[in-house]
Parts: C-alpha cells; sequence; structure tokens
C-alpha cells in the first residue's frame, strides 16, 4: 500500500492538463473544509466544486474493482471503509455549499475534463 501514489497519478495528471489546456485555474491536494485530514484531488475553490479521482481497485469500481483472494476479509474492511470514507467526504462538502465531481481512473480524460468543466462554469461565482 505504501507504494501506490497518493497524488500526481497518470490519470490524474491527463485530467489536469486538460483542465489546463481548456483554461481552467485549480488547487491541487487541498484540504477539505472540516476535516483538514482529507484532501480534494482537484479543487476549483471560488466555484466550490471538489473532483476527485478514484482509483478503480481502492474506492471499488463497480466495472473494474476486484477483490483479493489473500487475507479477503481484511481487504473487504478495507475497501469498505474506504467508499465510507468518499461518501463521509462527499457530505462534509456538500454540507459546506461545495459542489463534489468524482470520475475514476478509467474515465476517458476529454470525457471527464468536460464534466469537470461543466460544473465549475455551472457553479462559479459573479466577481
Amino acid at each position: 500500500m505504501s507504494v501506490a501514489p497518493r497524488r500526481d497519478t497518470g490519470c490524474e495528471l491527463l485530467l489536469r492538463r486538460r483542465l489546463h489546456a481548456a483554461g481552467l485555474r485549480y488547487r491541487v491536494n487541498y484540504p477539505v473544509p472540516g476535516n483538514r485530514r482529507r484532501t480534494i484531488d482537484i479543487a476549483f475553490t471560488r466555484a466550490r466544486v471538489a473532483v476527485f479521482v478514484d482509483g478503480c481497485f481502492w474506492h471499488g469500481c463497480p466495472e473494474h474493482g476486484t477483490q483479493p483472494r489473500a487475507n479477503a476479509q481484511w481487504w473487504s474492511q478495507k475497501l469498505a471503509a474506504n467508499q465510507a470514507r468518499d461518501a463521509d467526504t462527499t457530505a462534509l462538502l456538500e454540507a459546506a455549499g461545495w459542489s463534489v465531481v468524482r470520475v475514476w481512473e478509467h474515465s476517458d480524460p476529454a470525457e471527464a475534463a468536460q464534466l469537470v468543466t461543466d460544473a465549475v462554469r455551472e457553479h462559479r461565482r459573479p466577481a
């Protein structure tokens, strides 16, 4: 587990490049308001849009997620805890007035960038 990158994964970098090319500026690994131990992968602070790029294994993708056979009970509890934490983080952000966008690591970067761009433009505050 310690070898798995927590940030700057390939799918995150692809998405960030597309968002930057679209003229959007963002914060990376921004602390979640109300729980500073958790971070938002890509945060648009003015629009209050939080983007999470979830890994298929770690966050239980219904399409690509797998359950290890070795130590199955421990892994089942671990992955369930990850999903519960994701739901809690989403609830915290929405309670604070943020919009949350979650994309899977296998998502097409162009489609994910368009989804994020639409959310940011929809939630932008007038200056």
